[in-house]
């Protein structure tokens, strides 16, 4: 196994165990543990190498990036709506990732309609 692809692994493991020792302190600080951009430079890594540093093909694998934080903004908006509302754990991510997919449908046509 190559490090990119155990890397992710550990790295996510050891943000979840942060996450469950640090909730008990802060909240807050728990959720931007939870949200920090980790997998963002380990697949930058990944895309950069496997396209030799090309300055076009970084850049379009960025713009998706940016792209994608759209609907995962929407995924958290959507399940903070959902948990004031009172809905359990199972429909609150499942209303998330609606908003979710709705978000990737329309970021791919208005990537179209703007011929990005």
């Amino acid at each position: 196994m190559k490090w990119h692809d155990i890397l992710p692994v550990v790295i996510s493991i050891i943000v979840i165990i942060l996450v469950a020792v640090i909730e008990k302190q802060s909240k807050m600080i728990a959720a931007i543990t939870a949200t920090m951009p980790l997998t963002i430079p380990l697949t930058l890594w990944i895309v950069y190498s496997s396209v030799s540093g090309d300055q076009q093909a970084v850049s379009q694998f960025t713009l998706g990036l940016l792209l994608g934080v759209i609907p995962t903004l929407g995924f958290v908006i959507a399940v903070w709506l959902a948990s004031r509302v009172g809905l359990k754990l199972v429909p609150m991510v499942s209303v998330g990732y609606l908003t979710w997919g709705i978000g990737v449908i329309l970021i791919f046509r208005l990537k179209d309609l703007l011929n990005l």
